[in-house]
This record gives C-alpha cells, sequence and structure tokens, in this order.
C-alpha cells in the first residue's frame, strides 16, 4: 500500500502572468490618486530660520523686493481655523467649532446652575489641608 497525498505538501508554481496583472492594476489605482504639483514655494506653515548675512559684506543695504503672494500666504497660515474655514476641515475640528452656548447662562436658574456649596466637614478638610500645605512649605 501506498501512503495516500496530503494537499498543502507541494507549493504550487508561481503564476507570473497573473502577478504581472496585479502589479498593472496597483499602478494604476495609484496613479488615479496622484496629482502632478507644478506650482513649488515655501512652506507657509513651517517656522522660517532667517540667517544674517556676515558683518562685512559688500551690499549691507541691499533691499529684497516682497513677494505679496507670499506674504499672504504666511499671513494666511497665522490665522486661527474659524478665521480661515467657513466649515470645518477635519473631523477633530468639528469639536468646539461652534463655541457659542446654546442658552443664555443664567446664575439664579437652579436648573442649569449648581453652585459649590460647603458643608461643615467640607469648611473642616479645607482647613486641615490648607494646614497641612502650609506645614509641609514651611519644612
Amino acid at each position: 500500500m501506498s501512503a495516500p497525498l496530503v494537499k498543502g505538501n507541494a507549493k504550487d508554481p508561481v503564476d507570473l502572468v497573473h502577478q504581472n496583472a496585479i502589479h498593472v492594476e496597483t499602478i494604476l489605482k495609484e496613479q488615479r490618486s496622484q496629482k502632478l504639483n507644478t506650482t513649488f514655494s515655501i512652506n507657509p506653515y513651517k517656522k522660517l530660520h532667517f540667517l544674517t548675512d556676515k558683518p562685512m559684506t559688500k551690499n549691507v543695504n541691499e533691499q529684497m523686493e516682497e513677494d505679496p503672494e507670499f506674504l499672504k500666504a504666511i499671513h494666511k497660515a497665522c490665522l486661527k481655523p474659524k478665521e480661515k474655514y467657513t466649515h470645518p476641515q477635519t473631523e477633530s475640528q468639528e469639536i468646539g467649532w461652534i463655541s457659542t452656548p446654546l442658552t443664555s447662562t443664567d446664575r439664579s436658574d437652579r436648573r442649569l446652575n449648581f453652585p459649590r456649596q460647603n458643608s461643615e466637614i467640607t469648611k473642616y478638610m479645607d482647613a486641615a489641608w490648607r494646614l497641612k500645605e502650609q506645614t509641609q512649605n514651611l519644612s
């Protein structure tokens, strides 16, 4: 009697045509999402470090022209997100985007205002903790 053949022992041969088709499909997907940038400038969101000239250079009083587009980009980068955009750009910005309270604050309304109330025990413990902190700070 011969031993039964067990599947999975022998590795299937590599199918180069199939692998090439997967590779071509991957490249096509990558090319669909790529965008060609032809305008290059300094990143306005990164801090600039200016290096001064050497003290003995010949052109000490030379003035450079300012690029208005670059200055506008730098000033826009310094703005707060609510001043730059009309609506949140990310999920994180959605939290706190509308920071105005929904109702007016009325301190006399007991339903929405819960002032701190002290009892005899809490007053005693506050005094004890203050005394303990003072003695630790003096030592």
